[in-house]
């Protein structure tokens, strides 16, 4: 281990096993490029078996030289310098080929963008940024080459049904297993990463059910032997209906005024609210659990204690606002997910009635009800767990990096804009926990996705009889934000969501699983998640 770390700095690599003391097979997912690998383990160690990432794409589409496409032709339009030269030169033409069909949810015509498959898909984001790279160099420590490891990459821009309806995704995925295990006589690790948890629980579901995968309730239990779950955005993030409700972030409210014009005049706001909307993966991220979860007008379970406003209102609009009147005067994620809703465009509308939903199951019997409905498989407060007696959970993810947690908005005053909000930047209030900076309420996540989501479900929700029936184990790790002080990426001790995947303890800790030592990993807790979870008002079967 310690060798590993001198050759290959901070990361290490995942793998798989069929019990507590034998290498198996091992997979895993990530957010940071849209994939998953497989890999088949050399001789009698573990598979890596299958990595779920959101991937960069390319452009697939007609030779015809009159076609608008034509100069995109195998070229990556997600990650890539390609990317960014379409933009500035182009910024119309990116636009048409990256969004999907409105109504649909597919292709539009006359364009075919795919997912990039292989290692080198996923190792670098754009030259000299890394997201799988070093994790890949450690696997090749222990014997890990393409022929025993596999990426399977995933469009992130559809929905989930629709990665199985266009692509036939999660029957190749489930192929790959069943034959990683028929050959290796193992079980597989899943190793999932932000997004693609919500893909790993999903797929879950899908391969067990009749008419789907058609594998069966015991499916899981007999080819998945651990599922490492690494910053998984299990409940959504806050930043997911900002997104697709006016096309900003932290990342935009933050920018000084020549950025912004610079922004604007490239993708505005409305481009940018119809980009995201036209890609319905995205609203998977939109946050589930309601006001029992994420707060109500006066109080959330992740409120600083005197911080300047609650985080239970996730969009706020101050008491000189002309949309003071009642129900417009502060949203909860209730009030703002249905206000999204009322506002959208009808195919918008379509597509989040067809494919999400953001409650709560609160009793077994609901959560039975739920089991036979697709909508349902991506909240994990709405559906159990798999019966996967023999399955261990690991939750590895990283805290201590202020992350955004609410908004404050005002009317859209250009009277030229499509939008009826806009975030409100001009507001500043307090300093440290809870901070308001430039309209973005701060609190505690990885930098992306807040503690609630990473936590909840390893900390408390997967604990409550009706969501894990058979009782799965599941360990927590929190790994706190230590980043250095002059490395760009911050270094082997960083949290950040995506530069985690880096970060020397959290390759140890997949080792360890992988090399059939998890059992020998303790629980770690670094930040408030069991106070705040506790604070949820999610109860216990009764």
């Amino acid at each position: 281990m310690a060798e590993l770390r001198r050759r290959f700095g901070a990361d290490l690599v995942s793998t798989s096993t069929n019990d507590e003391n034998t290498p198996s097979n091992a997979s895993s997912s990530s957010k940071a490029a849209g994939s998953e690998k497989v890999t088949e383990a050399p001789k009698a160690e573990d598979n890596c078996y299958n990595k779920v990432e959101k991937e960069v794409v390319y452009v697939h589409t007609s030779s015809k030289p009159e076609d608008a496409s034509r100069p995109y032709f195998r070229k990556r339009l997600w990650g890539s310098w390609s990317m960014m030269r379409a933009l500035v030169l182009d910024t119309a033409g990116w636009k048409n080929n990256i969004m999907l069909d409105k109504e649909s949810g597919l292709d539009p015509p006359g364009v075919k963008l795919r997912a990039a498959q292989g290692f080198d898909a996923t190792d670098f984001f754009i030259t000299g940024y890394w997201i799988w790279n070093k994790i890949l160099e450690n696997l090749a420590t222990i014997g890990y080459d393409p022929t025993n490891a596999y990426s399977a990459a995933y469009d992130w821009r559809l929905s989930y049904l629709n990665l199985e309806h266009r692509d036939h995704y999660f029957s190749r995925l489930k192929d790959h297993i069943e034959t990683a295990v028929k050959l290796n006589g193992r079980k597989v690790v899943l190793v999932s990463h932000s997004m693609g948890s919500q893909v790993a629980l999903f797929f879950f579901k899908w391969a067990e059910h009749k008419g789907y995968g058609n594998g069966g309730p015991d499916w899981v239990d007999r080819h998945i032997a651990s599922w490492i779950n690494v910053s998984g955005c299990m409940l959504g993030a806050s930043k997911g209906l900002t997104a697709v409700l006016s096309g900003e972030m932290r990342d935009t409210a933050q920018l000084n005024a020549f950025a912004v014009y610079g922004l604007e005049k490239f993708l505005s706001k409305e481009e940018r609210v119809e980009i995201f909307r036209a890609m319905p993966g995205i609203s998977s991220m939109l946050p589930k659990g309601g006001n029992e979860v994420w707060g109500n007008h006066t109080w959330a379970p992740d409120d600083f204690p005197n911080q300047p406003v609650t985080n239970g209102n996730l969009l706020n609009f101050r008491s000189n606002s002309t949309l003071t009147a009642a129900s417009m005067y502060n949203f909860t994620v209730e009030d703002g997910l249905a206000y999204l809703y009322n506002i959208s465009e009808p195919w918008y509308r379509n597509q989040l009635d067809e494919n999400y939903s953001h409650g709560v199951a609160h009793t077994a019997a609901e959560v039975e009800a739920n089991e036979n409905d697709p909508r349902k498989w991506l909240n994990p407060l709405e559906v159990r767990l798999p019966l996967a007696p023999n399955m261990k959970i690991y939750s590895f993810y990283g805290v201590g990096k202020p992350t955004e947690r609410s908004y404050f908005y005002r009317e859209e005053v250009d009277p030229l804009s499509k939008l009826n909000l806009t975030m409100d930047t001009s507001v500043m209030e307090g300093e440290g926990e809870g901070h308001v900076d430039r309209g973005v309420v701060m609190n505690e996540g990885d930098g992306t996705v807040n503690l609630l989501s990473l936590g909840y479900m390893g900390t408390r929700g997967w604990r409550i009889k009706r969501y894990n029936p058979v009782g799965i184990p599941i360990k927590v790790y929190e790994m706190p934000h230590e980043p250095e002080r002059f490395s760009p990426r911050g270094g082997p001790n960083t949290a950040d969501h995506v530069d985690i995947l880096g970060r020397a303890s959290l390759n140890d800790l997949i080792l360890r699983v992988a090399g059939g030592k998890g059992d020998s990993i303790e629980e770690n807790y670094v930040s408030r998640i069991r106070e705040i979870a506790s604070r949820v008002k999610i109860y216990d079967d009764e």
